[in-house]
């Protein structure tokens, strides 16, 4: 059944029109959708015989089956059900300055990469762009029950939750036009993270230059990529390096490099020194994020001094880096883990 944030504006017309309404219903109707973030029962100048027949037959099909806080309640991370078929994680997240909510792409993930628990799920389905925009719909609803010290109002959206963005290509960038267009965030209030699907990172520039990157590198040579971001053997390092400088060249914009630090794998001295050089060369900023630990993978997140002179490496030789804050480990705010656990939870 099509969920009605697959609907562009004029598709909502037609089918108003197709029952007999005014086309002045499809505007009334997309504007609440979409710029209010309402609910069909929270439309008053909608006739209630219409919100029953949207309720029928354009479902919002947005349905919270589990919600866990974290870090007094800044961090708020829900397992919904999209479009009554897939269950997909989504995490909002409240800081002083703005509030952010990371979206997924697909149910599940195909890129294998195994300290990830939704690469340990194996891809289930790709997210249609109505189903991916409809999470940050959810959390422009959500926005102003977080904490009185965040804003009241969503601010930034970032595609790194469950699924690779740039496998759901189309649906990624339709998603992408919902949200811009439609839903009015800016661009550069919007980021997609990718393992390095190069090809389609030389085709973001192009139809969203304005848009964020950011690249889950994790290893610096490609035998340790290889084995930890297993597309790195379709798309090595020297590959992928030359698609984000081409995305730089076109969009004029500083990509991030996001590196989980894994505990005795990928921490050492020698990793810093060779991811320095790329980083500098891409004009990078480099975010340094300890594991979040999964059932399914033995490693552990590098203690907090071995990061920080990982940071270090990098820091003397000019690049820029950060220490990411780790949210909401105590509940699960990892991808894929928190489905993993009702999965569990539901065949017990």
């Amino acid at each position: 059944m099509t969920t009605v944030y697959d609907l562009t504006l004029d598709e909502l017309t037609e089918r108003m029109v197709a029952w007999g309404e005014p086309p002045f219903r499809a505007k009334q109707i997309h504007r609440q959708l979409w710029h209010r973030a309402a609910t069909y029962d929270r439309m008053p100048d909608v006739p209630n015989r219409l919100r029953e027949r949207l309720r029928a037959e354009l479902p919002i099909q947005v349905e919270v089956l589990e919600e866990r806080e974290a870090d007094d309640g800044a961090t708020r991370k829900a397992l919904l059900r999209i479009g009554d078929r897939h269950v997909i994680e989504t995490v909002l997240m409240g800081y002083r300055d703005r509030i952010t909510v990371c979206v997924s792409t697909q149910s599940g993930c195909a890129m294998g990469c195994g300290f990830c628990a939704t690469g340990q799920m194996g891809l289930r389905n790709n997210l249609t762009a109505g189903e991916i925009a409809a999470q940050a719909i959810w959390a422009r609803r959500e926005a102003p029950r977080l904490p009185g010290s965040t804003p009241r109002r969503l601010s930034n959206v970032v595609f790194m939750g469950m699924g690779e963005p740039l496998a759901n290509e189309r649906h990624t960038l339709g998603a992408l036009e919902r949200l811009t267009v439609q839903m009015g965030m800016g661009d550069r209030h919007v980021t997609v993270s990718t393992v390095g699907v190069a090809p389609a990172i030389v085709r973001l520039a192009d139809a969203y230059p304005q848009v964020g990157l950011a690249v889950s590198l994790h290893a610096a040579d490609d035998d340790l990529r290889n084995e930890l971001v297993p597309v790195n053997r379709l798309w090595p390092l020297e590959t992928l390096i030359e698609a984000v400088q081409t995305w730089r060249d076109r969009t004029r914009r500083r990509p991030s490099i996001e590196w989980a630090m894994i505990d005795r794998t990928n921490d050492a001295a020698e990793q810093a020194e060779r991811l320095a050089p790329i980083a500098l060369r891409l004009r990078a900023h480099v975010n340094l994020i300890p594991l979040n630990p999964t059932p399914g993978w033995p490693s552990r997140p590098s203690p907090a001094s071995r990061i920080r002179a990982f940071a270090s490496i990098l820091d003397d030789a000019g690049v820029a880096v950060t220490i990411r804050d780790t949210r909401g480990r105590e509940i699960a705010a990892a991808c894929g883990q928190l489905t993993l656990e009702h999965e569990g939870a539901a065949a017990r």
